[in-house]
């Protein structure tokens, strides 16, 4: 049983879970949806509610006095608040994605999903992003279930075929020009190969202090000996020490005898050498 739920979940076949939510993080019927809405505590994806406001929010194509925007302005537009975003969200960590929803429905219009590459990299970016503002707007920042983002976006979208509009109920993604990706994922790779370089000498330097000991010009910590040994050692060293205290005693013997005859031991000597001759 527990098998089975664990492989309808998030899908069509759950009864219990939304499953608009946990493709895309929103729904179209908020707190008031017959279904589950779980949220997640960790996630390497944020959702940015709301907060890209396009120039033609209110008609598509026309600004607020009712006359035509120029596509080409509405496109620098977005690629200006893009790369805006792009490099205050760098600040918190490596970017995977960055993608701004270009749907007209309440849930989803304006919808920002930034997806780091590590959790704790997301997980410092929300805690920093809480409370504060963006063009006079509070930022409505969260932990996001959307992980894969191919099961959220429209295909019918990205075909221009889609028959639905700003309306539809999944993602549709604004593009940026090829230039702007380049530019801007290529400085965000490069500062951080550059980051892991400038670690990974300190790592080298510590493991080549722990391995070089014993190697040339070190000396090599003493090896620990047997009992048997040990044993053996001390035997001889006091076998040693009896010698010495022997021939100690045998000279201070000597000296005696001699002090008492009144020699100053050459006498003996002289009397053995003139006995040789």
């Amino acid at each position: 049983m527990a098998e089975h739920l664990a492989s309808i979940f998030g899908t069509e076949k759950d009864r219990v879970n939304c499953t608009f939510y946990f493709k895309i993080g929103a729904c179209r019927h908020g707190d008031r949806c017959s279904r589950l809405h779980t949220k997640r505590s960790i996630s390497p994806t944020l959702l940015l509610s709301n907060m890209y406001q396009r120039p033609d929010m209110i008609t598509p194509g026309v600004d607020a006095q009712c006359n035509p925007i120029d596509p080409r302005k509405i496109q620098e537009h977005f690629e200006g608040f893009y790369e805006d975003l792009f490099e205050e969200l760098s600040k918190y960590g490596e970017i995977e994605s960055l993608n701004i929803c270009d749907n007209l429905a309440d849930h989803m219009v304006g919808n920002v999903y930034v997806q780091f590459r590590e959790e704790e990299h997301a997980a410092n970016a929300l805690k920093n992003l809480t409370g504060r503002f963006c063009a006079g707007r509070l930022i409505i920042v969260d932990f996001s279930p959307v992980t894969d983002f191919r099961e959220a976006t429209c295909r019918q979208y990205d075909e221009n075929t889609c028959n639905r509009g700003g309306y539809c109920n999944f993602m549709h993604l604004k593009r940026i020009s090829r230039e702007l990706r380049r530019q801007l994922f290529g400085k965000s790779r490069r500062r951080s190969h550059s980051r892991r370089r400038t670690r990974s000498p300190r790592r080298r330097r510590s493991s080549h202090v722990e391995h070089s000991y014993g190697g040339r010009g070190r000396s090599r910590s003493p090896v620990r000996e047997g009992s048997e040994e040990r044993r053996a050692k001390i035997e001889q060293w006091n076998r040693e020490r009896e010698q010495q205290e022997n021939a100690g005693n045998i000279d201070k013997d000597v000296a005696n005898d001699n002090n008492e005859n009144g020699n100053n031991g050459y006498v003996q000597d002289d009397k053995r050498y003139q006995q040789q001759e």
